[in-house]
């Protein structure tokens, strides 16, 4: 069967040296139950027959490159012609204000936190995004589209395929992978987890105002600290030098003051 442009491509793929490869040769290709998951959510769109028809080019390296960005995986797949054909697999993304409610959700429980650090995904973790009205993996063909270049007008053709389970192989080896897909990569989640979870510096206590002065005090007289002046102590003084004040008194020959003298020193002894 040709194309419209008359070629007639040969019935095997071309060979690809170096392409990227499935680690499982033959069974089961997800090995935890988050990859899983992935897949099992492609064959409840009615994907599952056209799925198969990938896995001998995931397992067989005609996958040439695969780059996973915020909403978008797109691979390089080589099929039947030259050329390679280029493999798109989007999906929505969750708006700052769901990915705000989602890291405060999952700040709330340590494990979260712990599991992810640790290169594991709770399946706790879907309970919490359906707490919030989301899911963590595509509900509805709406939420999800796939496009290749390639003449094949089902989808998913092999090409596509066959990106579908190198991507859940990678999601076995990094579940953040799943997060990136929708928005928020590996380090900005742990950063914003980190700051969610550190404790909150108590708070110094702040001066309690002075007491409000009482009815009864208003009108009081306000008190004025006591001055004491800085006077030198008294120094000794005579106790007949109040008669040194006194103008001379002289009675018949005699001076009153000197004979005063003695009797203003008997006082003090």
């Amino acid at each position: 069967m040709s194309d419209w442009h008359g070629y007639r491509p040969p019935s095997r793929p071309i060979r690809v040296e170096g392409g990227l490869t499935l680690r499982s040769k033959r069974g089961d290709i997800a090995q935890t139950w988050w990859s899983r998951r992935f897949l099992e959510v492609l064959e409840s769109f009615g994907m599952a027959a056209r799925l198969n028809r990938g896995r001998a080019y995931a397992r067989t390296g005609q996958v040439m490159s695969l780059s996973l960005s915020t909403s978008l995986v797109v691979a390089l797949v080589t099929g039947t012609r030259p050329e390679p054909y280029r493999a798109r697999i989007g999906v929505r993304k969750f708006s700052d204000d769901e990915w705000r409610r989602i890291e405060h959700a999952l700040a709330d429980q340590a494990i979260f936190a712990a599991k992810l650090l640790a290169g594991e995904m709770p399946p706790e973790i879907e309970d919490v995004f359906a707490g919030l009205g989301l899911t963590l993996f595509p509900r509805s063909m709406r939420e999800l589209s796939m496009d290749c270049t390639c003449p094949d007008w089902e989808v998913p053709c092999k090409h596509l395929a066959a990106t579908c389970y190198l991507l859940a192989e990678s999601f076995d080896t990094d579940p953040f992978e799943i997060l990136a897909w929708r928005g928020r990569s590996r380090e900005d989640l742990l950063d914003r987890l980190r700051d969610l979870r550190a404790p909150v510096p108590a708070e110094e206590p702040a001066p309690e105002p002075p007491p409000e002065d009482s009815f009864e005090s208003f009108w009081a007289r306000p008190k004025v600290a006591e001055v004491v002046p800085d006077v030198a102590e008294p120094t000794h003084r005579r106790p007949d030098a109040l008669l040194d004040q006194l103008e001379p008194l002289v009675v018949d020959g005699r001076s009153v003051t000197d004979e005063l003298r003695p009797l203003y020193r008997r006082l003090v002894e």
